[in-house]
């Protein structure tokens, strides 16, 4: 029992106040008087002390200084209980075994992924909209009538693909995996295989149940061979290409690489989604009985500019595609489509120059090309056609004027931005000269400082080589001449030179009106 307590908060007593003296007077009051035996309280084991002290001020009047401090009182057992299930003791965790894994992983699995009731934490007004927040998991109809998720293969613990990795809104990603393969069984049966299996996917527009269904379009299917040559097909809507078992240890039309583009409007909810595959020949006798995959989901706001892509801030990058334009009035005009940038020939098994279609590739930065194709000399009846066209092969459809000296080169800024020079006229190549060859010759620098020195490119040329002779002379009686295009970077900056430069020397110069006026 507890019984007269001080209240600490008010004045001293009136009898505690003391008269004037000249030495320092303190007096210490306990909160309050127990009497024994007590348990169950806190209050035994400490305790708060108000300290009175009287002094003298400065100018003799006395000054009351009041404190409180907690004290330990030291003559009473304290036994301090732990209500925790394990007490102080911290017992060795559970080893995961067949019969206990599925309970130590709902144990702990909340950890590292979210619960599905994560909308339960949200405020209300955000439960109420209809559209995806940034985070969001997109959600699918599943044939059923349920909701699901829209998982893409990714690498789990190995580099094998697991369907776990869900696709974020907003968040745009790329995963690259293998698929481990036994072509006897797997090439017509395994569902990661199949077009179908990436273009039969319907989306939800917002995250309730009963929002719009959105379907996946067919952007474009491209068809490769086993030596990386590319061909755009032409594919139908609901038609899809199965994989084949070509022979025992080949198998045709496998997905090899799928990229989704998917719109969203400013209510967060999805407008269209569209996706573009790579189809492959797979040999299992070469890739060890897998197959490397690759997924990418990019996101892009319905209405808005699309991404101008740069190849460098502000040096090139290595491996980046060169950023290339044309002259117009008020600067340089670019396509976004890096189809439409500087490129070369792509070399495919027995391709002929004069029949197309023709597949080109990226002029990269800091990467050295070389590609080409054949000239039949039957196919040569009209020899100012025929340059004409090998010319238009050889340098592209639209070949670009300008190259931007930095990977960021704004647009309006002409004067960085590099003309192609070229050593042939355009009234030559009406004449009578067959080109058996383009390169293209780029001079780049390092510029800045050099700890971090960046490129930049000074010089661009176009050299197109042309026949001096007869055809057959130069085919040496063969019916068949090569056609060539390549590209070379050619480094012309100065090698560093180490060392220090000279101590500035020290030009000690008086002012003119120093001896003023003396002088």
């Amino acid at each position: 029992m507890v019984k007269n307590c001080l209240n600490l908060s008010q004045e001293p007593p009136s009898h505690l106040l003391l008269p004037y003296t000249h030495t320092h007077t303190h007096i210490y009051i306990s909160s309050c008087h127990l009497s024994f035996p007590c348990s169950g309280s806190k209050q035994l084991c400490s305790q708060d002390v108000a300290g009175y002290s009287l002094t003298t001020g400065v100018y003799g009047y006395l000054e009351l200084q009041s404190s409180v401090q907690r004290e330990i009182n030291y003559n009473i057992f304290c036994v301090w209980s732990q209500n925790r299930f394990d007490g102080l003791s911290h017992p060795s965790p559970s080893l995961p075994t067949a019969g206990n894994f599925d309970s130590l992983f709902s144990q702990f699995v909340n950890f590292i992924f979210d619960s599905e009731g994560v909308d339960e934490g949200l405020p209300a007004e955000v439960q109420a909209l209809s559209g995806y927040q940034f985070g969001d998991v997109l959600a699918t109809a599943e044939p059923s009538g349920q909701k699901g998720i829209f998982y893409l293969p990714a690498p789990g613990v190995t580099a094998d693909c697991v369907n776990s990795s869900p696709a974020v809104f907003l968040k745009d990603q790329t995963s690259r995996c293998s698929q481990r393969l036994a072509l006897d069984g797997d090439c017509s049966s395994l569902q990661a295989l199949r077009m179908d299996t990436y273009t039969n996917v319907q989306l939800l527009a917002g995250r309730n149940a009963d929002a719009a269904v959105v379907h996946v379009d067919v952007a474009s299917v491209i068809l490769q061979s086993i030596k990386g040559a590319q061909t755009e097909l032409t594919v139908s809507n609901g038609e899809n290409l199965l994989p084949v078992l070509t022979t025992s240890s080949g198998c045709a039309n496998m997905v090899l690489k799928a990229v989704y583009v998917i719109k969203y409007n400013s209510s967060g909810e999805l407008v269209n989604a569209r996706v573009s595959l790579v189809l492959g020949f797979v040999n299992t006798s070469r890739t060890h009985n897998s197959l490397q995959q690759e997924f990418q989901v990019i996101f892009q706001a319905d209405g808005g500019e699309p991404a101008v892509y740069y190849s460098g801030n502000p040096g090139y990058v290595v491996g980046m595609p060169l950023m290339s334009g044309d002259r117009a009035t008020d600067g340089i005009s670019r396509s976004i489509n890096l189809r439409d940038t500087l490129s070369l020939l792509q070399s495919t098994e027995d391709q002929d120059c004069l029949q197309g279609p023709h597949q080109r590739s990226p002029v990269l930065f800091g990467q050295d090309y070389m590609s080409g194709c054949t000239l039949s000399l039957e196919d040569i009846t009209n020899c100012s056609l025929v340059s004409q066209s090998l010319l238009n092969v050889l340098r592209g459809p639209s070949p670009p004027q300008y190259v931007a000296s930095f990977g960021n080169t704004p647009l309006e800024n002409i004067l960085d931005w590099v003309p192609v020079k070229s050593n042939i006229n355009p009234t030559e190549a009406q004449s009578c000269k067959i080109p058996l060859s383009l390169h293209l010759e780029i001079e780049w620098t390092k510029y800045g400082s050099l700890v971090n020195p960046q490129a930049q490119i000074v010089t661009i040329r176009e050299m197109i080589e042309t026949n001096q002779s007869s055809l057959a002379r130069l085919s040496g009686g063969s019916s068949i001449v090569p056609v060539r295009s390549s590209v070379a970077f050619i480094p012309v900056s100065a090698a560093a030179v180490p060392g220090y430069r000279a101590a500035p020397s020290i030009n000690a110069k008086l002012p003119f009106d120093f001896f003023f006026p003396f002088v």
